[in-house]
């Protein structure tokens, strides 16, 4: 039997992509502040990072849930791929 993994509570998973959104934000922001050229890139990099994490995190979601309404039976598509896990492929 395999472990189950913790799960993160349902408001704090859905608050997730504009937590990354606004992270990255702040720190580009920080970035853009900053005088020194090291320090700049330091958080300006990872803003960007986490900025582009976020966008993607919701586009992906939002995919997700979209075609999962287009079903009639929204649940066969997490049971197709337990059925793909569990054959390997």
């Amino acid at each position: 039997m395999r472990a189950r993994l913790p799960h993160l509570a349902r408001p704090l998973y859905e608050s997730l992509p504009g937590l990354y959104i606004l992270c990255g934000l702040l720190a580009l922001a920080a970035s853009y502040r900053e005088r020194s050229m090291l320090a700049s890139l330091a958080l300006g990099i990872p803003g960007l990072v986490a900025l582009l994490a976020g966008v993607v995190v919701y586009l992906r979601r939002r995919g997700y849930r979209r075609l999962r309404d287009r079903y009639t039976q929204p649940d066969a598509l997490a049971d197709e791929a337990r059925r793909r896990i569990a054959r390997g492929s």
